[in-house]
């Protein structure tokens, strides 16, 4: 994708951007691929960027868009985790230059990103992100996304309380077994956390700020366990 003639229209404009973040799009034109330079409209530049509305639709009015380039001043190439999520969902490749230095990579968007050691991004790949891939993956079972703010649990809106039933779960005090999901009170004043019990004494979960995990269930996980959900058909899993 990258022509010696791509990557230095890049520099260029990563170098005039500096210490700003430059962003950009890559669009293919007749035959001709060609980096459109746009500019950053985030409130912070240093740090992140934006592309307007208007400078995506006349990028499109020029070719079709094959990627999306920025830079990161004063820091390597490598995609962050909101690189990760964002590239996800925008379906199309990243390109990350670093600057100075000039080094790049190309981040291309994954279907779902891995079940283990994913990275955390709350709204999204959080513990709750993790359960719903996972009934997704090995259930075939969509369960329907919930909005969430960040600290939501310090503000008493007991989220997983207040959604479980309209996800399709049920509290029982059974027998674990594969698929049922485990309420956790982790550091707050209400549920916050849950996980996903694999069976063997084994747990999967994605906790705030870590990378998504099987885990020994008992111990600390038991002692904060406050529910335990089956799914309405989690019997035909057993």
């Amino acid at each position: 994708m990258l022509s010696l003639r791509l990557i230095t229209a890049i520099e260029k404009h990563a170098a005039v951007a500096y210490p700003n973040e430059c962003c950009g799009l890559i669009i293919r034109s007749t035959r001709q691929r060609r980096y459109i330079p746009c500019i950053n409209s985030h409130e912070h530049p240093t740090e992140h960027f934006m592309i307007s509305a208007q400078a995506w639709t006349d990028a499109e009015d020029m070719g079709e868009v094959l990627a999306i380039v920025h830079s990161h001043p004063d820091a390597g190439p490598h995609a962050s985790s909101d690189d990760l999520k964002s590239c996800h969902d925008s379906g199309l490749p990243w390109v990350i230059m670093s600057w100075p230095g000039g080094e790049f990579t190309v981040t291309t968007p994954a279907d779902k990103p891995p079940i283990l050691k994913r990275p955390f991004i709350h709204g999204s790949w959080d513990c709750y992100g993790l359960i719903r891939d996972w009934y997704q993956q090995e259930q075939g079972i969509e369960l329907p996304d919930f909005h969430r703010e960040d600290n939501w649990w310090t503000r008493g809106e007991n989220l997983y309380v207040k959604h479980y039933a309209e996800a399709g779960f049920y509290s029982h005090a059974d027998e674990l077994q594969v698929g049922d999901v485990i309420l956790m009170q982790y550091k707050a004043e209400e549920i916050n956390h849950a996980g996903i019990y694999l069976g063997n004494g084994k747990m999967l979960h994605h906790m705030y700020g870590r990378l998504s995990e099987v885990v020994p269930y008992g111990g600390m996980w038991r002692e904060r366990t406050m529910l335990t959900l089956r799914y309405q058909n989690g019997d035909e899993y057993s």
